[in-house]
């Protein structure tokens, strides 16, 4: 039987990575301001933030700053605070895809903001909720998704949603995934706002190496050249040597039991004494991980070798540790960290792994997210975790085993940082593949259409059928839609198609929407799309 090839539609070609220029460094003084100046240890900014520092720093475009973790997009972001503070009174915010990553940056910019530079820094997220007035004299305002979500749908009723002059979004390529949609929501309503208040809003997105940078930077609305970098996953400032292994095995458990003696035996051999950092994918097995590591220590005869402590130290922390299980496994040098841990304990487990006073720290995945803390070598300990929705395991994004091995590497300590990838053996090939070569970054507003379009026309925004297809051509999807129109369901992709296409899927959504008695009254929405 042959194969028809008459609607199919190949993918735009993407322009390759952005170079990485040989530029001389830029030094500290161009920031022309001493109270800048004093807010980095350094005397030069790196090669990344050198060739972005004109557009960030001496225009006002949107930014979209593909480069892997390590290579200083943080200062990249803070170049465009630092160019909205020195010019108007406008507001900074600031969205991270965890409570964690939101907390970390919060601790570092009330001190160098804050106190510094005296800006007014405010966390927003599900543990605090600061009072109005605190809101209405932010600087800067640290939230995530779905609280900046919440709060800027009644954008018409809250002068601080319309003062806001720079929105910041770390780690933008997660719009992928499933909390994306929340992310794409609030790009494109701000958008929306600037538009209706005339407020110059300018968008500078975080990310790591994109497969199409295009589309997200005509989202985020940058039309010019400058605005765009798409460093590619090599441009480090530390290298990293990569080790892919394969393990056999179909059950979950097992097979990360047979992971642990190559998983100690990869610390003997690639960092004997430099700092480790273990992922795993649960709390349980961080536990069994430790253990195990434990064994081969008391095997091996060598109990203390990875403590860098006296005794007395040793003993004082461990009488000041609340649980048991960390308590055991630090008396081998190895810690301990996932969010089942009491608080107090988690500052004394990273305490001691920044100061190098014990050498490993078993982690689950969301640290590779939240706090910063590289290590020589990362050993990611499978690349599955279980899914409760689904009730099976599943593979972590490619995105999160990209974040973990940007966790190996040192900065200011190591030449060269070191990642082994132990993978199961028939996804060996994959990776192989794609941990250098992402999937395009598709949008997941679809599957949740019905819970925005309803919000916004609570919130005001939309009032007429007419309008939610208008909204719709805010948003990544639609960028997407053109682009990739069988992963949504488009097959006419003609002017005409696109819009019958856009105008169906509005009709059922409201009519889904008055089934469920979230609408009452279908008669106003009932306006043709011209």
């Amino acid at each position: 039987s042959s194969l028809s090839f008459q609607n199919i539609v190949l993918p735009d070609h993407q322009p390759p990575h952005t170079d990485l220029m040989p530029l001389q460094p830029t030094p500290i003084k161009a920031l022309q301001k001493p109270k800048f100046e004093a807010l980095y240890p350094f005397t030069h900014f790196n090669r990344v933030q050198t060739q972005a520092f004109f557009s960030l720093y001496r225009t006002n475009v949107n930014v979209l700053m593909g480069a892997p973790t390590g290579s200083g997009k943080t200062i990249c972001a803070e170049l465009a605070m630092l160019k909205l503070f020195a010019e108007t009174k406008y507001k900074v915010v600031y969205i991270g895809p965890l409570k964690a990553l939101v907390s970390e940056r919060m601790k570092d910019w009330k001190v160098r903001f804050g106190e510094q530079l005296g800006k007014s820094v405010l966390e927003l997220t599900g543990d605090t909720t600061p009072v109005l007035g605190a809101l209405e004299k932010a600087d800067i305002i640290l939230t995530t998704p779905e609280k900046w979500d919440g709060i800027s749908r009644n954008w018409q009723q809250r002068q601080y949603v319309q003062n806001v002059g720079l929105i910041v979004m770390d780690e933008i390529h997660l719009l992928g995934v499933e909390r994306g949609n929340i992310l794409e929501i609030i790009v494109s309503r701000m958008r929306y706002i600037s538009s209706q208040t005339l407020t110059p809003l300018r968008f500078v997105g975080l990310s790591t190496a994109l497969a199409n940078p295009e589309d997200l930077a005509d989202w985020l609305g940058i039309d010019s050249p400058n605005g765009l970098f798409n460093f590619h996953p090599s441009v480090r400032p530390v290298p990293l040597r990569i080790h892919l292994q394969g393990y056999p095995g179909k059950h979950y458990c097992p097979r990360m039991k047979t992971m642990n003696r190559p998983a100690y035996a990869a610390i003997t051999l690639h960092s004997p004494n430099k700092s480790v950092l273990i992922f795993v994918s649960s709390r349980r097995q961080t536990r069994l991980t430790a253990l195990d590591l434990m064994s081969s220590l008391v095997a091996d005869d060598a109990v203390v070798k990875w403590i860098n402590m006296e005794k007395d130290e040793l003993d004082y922390v461990l009488s000041k540790v609340i649980d048991t299980n960390l308590r055991d496994t630090l008396a081998f040098g190895i810690g301990l960290h996932h969010a089942g841990l009491p608080p107090p304990d988690r500052a004394i487990v990273e305490k001691l792994f920044k100061q190098n006073k014990i050498q490993v720290l078993c982690s689950t995945s969301t640290l590779a997210w939240g706090v910063n803390l590289p290590a020589h070598l990362v050993i990611i300990k499978g690349t599955e975790y279980f899914d409760p929705k689904t009730h099976r395991y599943v593979d972590f994004p490619v995105t999160d085993v990209l974040q973990m091995m940007g966790r190996a590497g040192r900065p200011q300590y190591d030449k060269e940082g070191v990642a082994v990838i132990m993978v199961a053996e028939d996804k060996k090939n994959f990776y192989k593949k794609f941990i250098y070569e992402p999937f395009p970054v598709e949008s997941s507003l679809k599957a949740f259409l019905h819970d925005h379009i309803n919000a916004e026309i609570c919130a005001g925004t939309i009032g007429s059928k007419q309008d939610a297809v208008d909204f719709l051509t805010w948003t990544y999807f639609f960028r997407r839609l053109e682009q990739n129109p069988s992963y949504y369901g488009l097959h006419d992709v003609t002017f005409a198609g696109i819009n019958r296409f856009l105008s169906d899927l509005v009709d059922d959504t409201l009519q889904d929407l008055i089934a469920c008695h979230c609408l009452e009254d279908p008669a106003e929405m009932e306006e043709e799309v011209e």
